[in-house]
């Protein structure tokens, strides 16, 4: 017979001296989200450490909905660039997840520490891109590819975590045309996201752009508060720092261009950023300082643009007000957890 569960408490700093289900004890909190808090534990049956999600009961369905999509989800995939699910459980009124533990620091706190190298960026962003294309393979768009929810273990290998708000193709396009307004977190959303519109697998792939912008450039490119930094997806594209090589800029120009059509998917991203050349290990001709002009483009969509370049000022009008909105609604939301 187990021994019962001792509950969590909501207002437990710590997690110390206290067990779920009678095998994982806490030893520490890692961090917390909007949606669960995310501790260090000890799996008592196995003897090895790992992390444990334990879900706020904000409501009982949507919580035990929360849990369950992630749990389903995580369990279909299994990639060296993503966190393994181990367990599923319920402590009390709280359901919780157990995962692998990486040990190490999140990307966010690497880059904060200084930008990394074209090299450094490329072998990051081709381990993340491998993971979302598997991700991606399976029918599931993550939605929330930012810094915060990507741990380096100490060798300093990506791993994506936090698939809280993730949702599978064929959920997102059967969903109402405004259930996805503003899910996810402003700053790395894709111009669709920011529009309440369906979101795909290129959204995701615009996001890791941003991530991968953001790495070599040591800040991200789009701040300030989530209603700014929203608009600005809408109203400028992003700008290159001078002196990236010719490859790497035009796979990032590619990446988080407006138009989710006209973005490489994921598998390409991955074998591209794989190759030397793209971080400037083979000489090649120099992409213009700051440019994102039709050149640094793949050939076949230079002469493209996007439906969004081609707004009136009236329509740009009305995708600000529709943003607008969808941020205020969100504002009365809890965030998505970011662990």
């Amino acid at each position: 017979m187990q021994p019962r569960a001792t509950p969590v408490r909501p207002d437990d700093a710590t997690g110390q001296d206290r067990t779920v289900a009678g095998r994982y004890r806490f030893d520490r909190l890692l961090g917390r989200g909007g949606a669960a808090d995310v501790y260090e534990a000890l799996d008592l049956r196995l003897r090895r450490p790992v992390a444990v999600k334990v879900f706020r009961p904000a409501g009982l369905r949507r919580t035990d909905a929360q849990c369950g999509e992630e749990a389903r989800l995580l369990a279909r995939m299994h990639h060296p660039g993503l966190v393994t699910l181990y367990d599923t459980g319920r402590d009390g009124s709280r359901p919780f997840l157990v995962m692998q533990l990486v040990r190490g620091t999140t990307l966010r706190r690497r880059i904060a520490r200084g930008a990394l190298t074209t090299a450094e960026t490329c072998r990051t962003g081709a381990a993340l891109a491998s993971a979302l294309a598997h991700v991606h393979g399976h029918g599931v768009v993550h939605r929330d590819v930012t810094p915060s929810n990507i741990l380096l273990d100490r060798a300093e290998t990506p791993h994506l975590t936090d698939f809280g708000i993730s949702r599978r193709v064929e959920a997102v396009d059967d969903a109402p045309e405004d259930a996805d307004a503003l899910v996810g977190t402003a700053s790395y959303m894709a111009p669709e996201q920011a529009l309440g519109r369906t979101t795909g697998p290129a959204a995701d792939v615009y996001s890791l752009g941003l991530v991968l912008l953001e790495s070599v450039k040591g800040e991200a490119e789009y701040g300030g508060t989530p209603l700014e930094a929203a608009l600005a997806h809408l109203h400028r594209p992003p700008v290159l720092p001078a002196g990236l090589p010719a490859g790497l800029a035009r796979l990032l120009t590619a990446m988080t261009d407006r138009s989710p059509e006209a973005r490489p998917d994921a598998a390409a991203c991955a074998r591209i950023l794989a190759e030397p050349r793209t971080a400037g290990h083979v000489s090649t001709p120099s992409a213009a300082p700051g440019s994102r002009q039709a050149s640094a483009r793949p050939s076949h969509r230079s002469s493209r643009r996007s439906p969004l370049s081609r707004r009136s000022s009236a329509g740009r009008a009305t995708a600000a007000t529709l943003v607008t909105l969808g941020l205020i609604r969100r504002a009365n939301d809890p965030s998505p957890s970011g662990m």
